[in-house]
Parts: C-alpha cells; structure tokens; sequence
C-alpha cells in the first residue's frame, strides 16, 4: 500500500510538471567543505540546503520539486560564492575557489547562459559608454572623430536593445530575461547634453520596469536597480544636506513608480529605509517616514508590521522631537529612567563590548566627560552585550563611571526597539527638556556636537 501511495505521488509529480531537478558543481581548488544554497532576496539571504564537496570539489544537490524560480547564492566561504538561477532545469558549472564569478563556467542551464552572457556584454557595453560620454561632451562637434564616437555610443546602445528584444519574444518567461529587462536602462541619444541626459534618466529610468513581477523578488534585480539610481543623484560636490535633498527626490520616483504593486512597494520601502539609516541620511529617513507607510499594515496598532513600527519610530527620532523613555536595570539592577536625569545634557548611548568602535570610542568619551569642571552632561550607556561579564569586564577594565544599563539581550531589547537599534554605536545627544539635538554617528562627530552645544570650559 505504501509503495502505490508513494509511486502515485511520484506519477502525480511528473504528470503534473514538478519533476526535481539537480544541481552539479565542481569548484576547483576547493578540496572537502561544506557548500550551502542560499535564497536571495534583495541583499537578505537565507540558507535552503547544504552538503558537502569531495576532494576534487565535486558536490550533488538534488532540488525539491516546490523549489521556486529565483537567484539562489552556491556559497562555500564569506567571499566564496556564485549567484546561479534555479529554475525548474537541471543545472551544471564549475568555477575556481578564487574568484568564482570571473571563472565561472556554465555546463548546463539555459536560463543561467542567457544570465551569464547577457550580463557580461552590458557589463561591457556599460565601460564603452563611460569612457565615450567625455568625447561626445567636450570632442569638437566638427571633428570626424566626434561622428565616429557619437555613432558608437548609438549603436552600443542599439544593438543591446534589440537582443533584449529578441530574448524576450524568444523566451518570454525566461527568469533570466525577466531580470535583465529590470536592469536595462533607458535608451539615451548621445546628441543629448549632459546635464538633459541626467533628468532624462532621472525621469525615465523606471519606465518600462514591470513592478508586478513579484517572482523578481526572490533575486537581486531590484535591490541593484535601487543603487543604479541613487547614483545618477550621487554627486561629491554636494555636502550631506544638499545629498540627502537630492536622494529626497530620488526616493519619491522610485516608490511613486513602484506603488502600482503592493509587494514591491514594500520591498523597496524596507530596502530604502534600511540602507539611508545604516549611513544615517536622517533627512532622507524622516522624510521617508512622514510620506510613505507599508502597504500591508494594519491601522491597529498592536498588529502593525515590523516595518511600519520602524516607519512610526523614525518620526519620533527626528532632531527636535522629545526622546521617548526608557527604562533599563543599571550595574545594581535597579531600573534607570531616562527622564529622571536631571543634567543640562544627555548622551544615550547604545554600545557594545563586540563592537570595535565602540570599544575604541568609549575611553574617549570617557576622558571628555571626566573634564568636566561642572557635569553638564551625563551619559546613558545602554550595553547590548548578553553576557554580563562581558559588560561588566569592559565597564570595570575603563572605568566608565557614568550611567551604565543593559537589558543583557542584544538588539532585542526593548530600549533598543524603542530607539531603532541596527547597529552600535548609535547616539542621541538631548538638551535638559529630553530634546533630541544632535544624532552622531563617529566619535569625531560625536566630539564637535559635545563641543558646540556644551560650555567649552565643562
């Protein structure tokens, strides 16, 4: 009864086109370890499978037949991977331990060749057109070599165009193809001056992007094409203010022309919001939070998304809004609540005793907050060390002889969801009213902030 239950299943499987597929690797150089399949969404990764390699670096993944089309990282080591697409196809490569990508060689699997090849010539399509833009922007118009490049750059462009085009109408539901036609970028008339060729981009560059394509989720496309924008607005001549305005109109067109799709919005959403607050472009994170919300979340507030309750945090972390409390056990475990502190300025902290930079910045923190003649400041280091040896060690071995706090729970903590805790150090300096005024991020920061709201003579 069990083996025409399980051949049923098997019949059933096949009849109905959900066969298992393989995966066949040989990594050269690479000897016995352990190989993982990651699922790639955006830069997030997650680990699907596993198994070891031989001696010669061969390994045989065998694919579940509900295994779902998308970009899937075959990693070895931190630095040692390739991004391959697995979609319902059996596929082979080989590639060398040291650098992987450039060495990788495609056996078997049509949607990873047209990945492989079509990705290549754009990658050098893309170094002509650089290196052509100068010529046709400051060559003499008159000159036969300025027709010349003006025609290249054209026809670069052109001919890439048209084999999209043909990919398309010959393999119209290729993963593959589906992904390129995401990362191609507008078509530009090289007769265009630079700067029309800028706003061009800026105002096209989402055109024909087909947001509704939800299984592009489960890859990198959109996430790189995030990037590829903000850098049309990049500009090293602007201060931080003036960039932080710049990628301000940047964020309102990508998501503008993402919310036709719900899933996407969201994906975009969460992949601006955490990129703009790991380099601290507040400017850009309040906006973000005043202006846009999370599709899915409900109104009530005890189920909104995880997302949404980073969107609403970030409107209550804006320079000039009030600090919300928090109450955390000091050394002793007695609870400490920020807005019992009474000083003219508060300096909240959160840190670790893993965390290089802040191990480096601590003792010079320390050695300005004990030249004080009169105590202005005072400071709230809330650890997200979990052993408490380890905090209290490092606390002990420095002598911090300020306010010291730990919930011992990493970013787990309710301090830390209550202050949108990513990553260490993250600072707020406060005025007596609890003011948010300042939100540093180095210990240099940190110090002209101190100085310029702070006595110089402490």
């Amino acid at each position: 009864m069990i083996r025409k239950v399980l051949l049923s299943a098997f019949l059933f499987s096949s009849v109905f086109g959900f066969p298992q597929h393989s995966l066949d690797g040989i990594i050269h150089n690479l000897g016995k370890t352990k190989v993982y399949i990651l699922s790639i969404n955006g830069e997030r990764t997650r680990l699907t499978d596993s198994t070891f390699s031989d001696s010669l670096g061969r390994f045989h993944f065998t694919l579940p037949s509900n295994t779902v089309c998308g970009l899937y990282r075959i990693g070895w080591s931190k630095t040692g991977f390739v991004n391959l697409i697995l979609c319902r196809e059996d596929v082979k490569f080989e590639t060398y331990s040291t650098l992987p990508e450039d060495s990788l060689r495609i056996l078997s699997s049509r949607e990873n060749e047209i990945l492989q090849s079509f990705s290549s010539m754009v990658s050098t399509n893309q170094s002509k057109l650089q290196l052509l833009m100068p010529i046709i922007d400051f060559y003499p118009v008159k000159d036969k070599f300025y027709s010349t490049a003006l025609t290249e750059f054209e026809t670069i462009q052109k001919v890439q165009l048209a084999l999209l085009d043909t990919l398309v109408k010959k393999n119209p539901d290729s993963y593959a193809v589906r992904m390129e036609k995401v990362l191609q970028t507008p078509y530009i008339s090289g007769l265009m001056p630079a700067g029309a060729r800028m706003e061009f981009l800026k105002q096209h560059y989402w055109d024909k992007v087909d947001f509704k394509d939800t299984a592009l989720l489960r890859s990198n496309v959109f996430a790189d094409k995030v990037i590829s924008y903000l850098a049309i607005y990049q500009n090293n001549r602007l201060n931080q203010k003036q960039l932080e305005a710049e990628f301000i109109k940047a964020v309102t067109i990508s998501l503008g022309a993402a919310s036709v799709c719900p899933e996407t919005y969201k994906f975009m959403l969460d992949y601006l919001v955490g990129g703009f607050d790991k380099y601290h472009f507040d400017d850009v994170i309040t906006y973000i939070a005043d202006n846009f919300q999370d599709p899915f979340s409900c109104e009530d507030a005890a189920r909104k998304s995880s997302l949404q309750k980073k969107l609403d945090n970030f409107k209550k972390l804006s320079v000039g809004k009030t600090a919300p409390d928090i109450q955390v056990p000091d050394l002793k475990g007695n609870k400490v609540s920020l807005l019992s502190i009474q000083n003219d300025y508060t300096l909240l902290v959160f840190w670790s005793s893993h965390c290089p930079h802040c191990t480096d910045m601590m003792p010079k923190l320390k050695t300005w907050y004990d030249k004080q003649k009169i105590k202005k400041l005072e400071v709230v280091a809330v650890s997200l060390d979990t052993s408490r040896n380890d905090w209290l060690t490092f606390v002990k071995k420095e002598k911090l002889n300020w306010i010291n706090v730990s919930e011992l729970s990493g970013y787990s903590g309710k301090a830390e969801d209550e202050y949108n805790v990513y990553a260490t150090p993250t600072m707020y300096l406060l005025n007596r009213e609890k003011k948010i005024i300042a939100k540093p991020i180095t210990w240099g920061e940190l110090e002209q902030d101190l100085n310029q709201n702070i006595n110089s003579e402490k």
